[in-house]
């Protein structure tokens, strides 16, 4: 299932009156082969525990949690997967785990009232679901990359031909057959890549192959393929791994998504300076989100640079129809430090998410922190204004 709609379903759980566990782990091995995971979680499991009253329900619906959580890990935990997340409450019926080939660069934890979603939305954004189309005018590989890695490949063979010495009319006719044999390729591979497009959900396509092919193939893509298309690699693909495919087209996405970075910001404050369909600031987008006013939310992808809540019109609105943002009740523990970003902070960040999946809103996180910095780290492009 992709990660966004695993996002979706979280998003909906309503906050509960008691403790909702959401662990973040790097489940790679360290430099001496060793998980280092287990350490963290005992030593923090232990402390939060410590925070609630003895034989009291919360401790007891947290104990439950540590305990279902830990035998998770030690049976279910796939030797492969770079890093988990898992939320759960025993109260309220809800365990949900989501092993991960993107990798987590820190362990965290957060006990609050609703999962912490943050940390599991920037990997979404960081590593996008796509297509990419290596094709050759006889063979074609077009591979499903998810979470930094391969998830599904496959392989459309056309008729290979070779080069002739004879002139005149049947080099003509000879070579004519040679043109008709690699667009019936380019056909099958299109046919092929609309089906899986559908099929993933998927909304950006790269493509990279011989300079030959890559204008016949462009030129048979219907409308609704040929925008999606986000790149194209001219290379030589005798010999080149999967591997190094996933590596140039995350290269290729971070160089595309700083320009439309820029540009979705520039659209947001202008719009806003203009009365229009923009809002910039914390208190108006999550006004704006609570209303279901947004279409996407531009957020920072550095928790310290996201601004806090004013005692606004805009704000007490908000907080009005949020209760639980009003006390945040988010501990929150990074590698064994705290965490740049306060208690406030954080859980404000998960209230923007959360707001988003629920309105079937866009979430892009905004690399470079200047560009949103000015605005308290968010903005948002508007549906409507009310």
């Amino acid at each position: 299932m992709p990660l966004t709609e695993q996002l979706d379903r979280l998003a909906a759980f309503e906050p509960a009156p008691y403790p909702v566990v959401s662990l973040y782990l790097n489940t790679q091995p360290n430099q001496h082969g060793r998980d280092n995971y287990q350490t963290f979680t005992k030593r923090e499991f232990k402390a939060r525990q410590q925070t609630y009253g003895s034989n009291t329900p919360e401790r007891d619906s947290l104990e439950h949690d540590i305990e279902r959580i830990s035998r998770y890990l030690e049976t279910e935990l796939q030797p492969s997967a770079h890093g988990v997340a898992i939320f759960a409450c025993h109260a309220g019926e809800f365990f949900e785990a989501v092993q991960l080939d993107a990798p987590i660069e820190d362990h965290w934890l957060s006990i609050g009232d609703q999962p912490h979603l943050y940390p599991l939305a920037r990997i979404v954004s960081q590593f996008p679901r796509y297509a990419a189309v290596l094709a050759d005018t006889h063979a074609t590989r077009i591979l499903v990359v998810a979470q930094n890695t391969v998830s599904d490949a496959h392989s459309i063979e056309g008729v290979k031909t070779r080069r002739t010495s004879q002139g005149g009319w049947s080099q003509a006719r000879f070579q004519r057959h040679i043109e008709n044999y690699h667009l019936q390729h380019v056909k099958d591979v299109i046919e092929a890549l609309d089906r899986i497009v559908m099929r993933e959900g998927i909304d950006q396509i790269l493509i990279a192959g011989d300079p030959g092919v890559l204008p016949l193939l462009r030129e048979q893509m219907p409308k609704h393929l040929a925008e999606k298309v986000v790149d194209e690699l001219k290379t030589d693909l005798a010999g080149i791994s999967n591997d190094e495919v996933v590596k140039a087209a995350l290269e290729s996405m971070r160089r595309l998504n700083e320009r439309i970075d820029r540009e979705k910001v520039d659209a947001a404050v202008g719009a806003y300076r203009a009365g229009g369909l923009g809002v910039v600031g914390p208190d108006r987008t999550l006004l704006a989100l609570t209303n279901g006013q947004v279409d996407e939310l531009l957020l920072t992808a550095s928790l310290s640079t996201l601004g806090a809540l004013h005692n606004t019109p805009a704000a007490v609105m908000a907080l009005a129809n949020d209760g639980g943002l009003a006390e945040p009740a988010v501990e929150t523990t990074v590698a064994g430090e705290p965490a740049q970003a306060d208690v406030g902070t954080v859980r404000l960040a998960d209230e923007l998410v959360t707001k988003a999946h629920q309105t079937a809103a866009r979430v892009t996180f905004i690399e470079d922190a200047a560009l949103l910095e000015p605005y308290g780290g968010v903005a948002a492009l508007l549906r409507f204004r009310v």
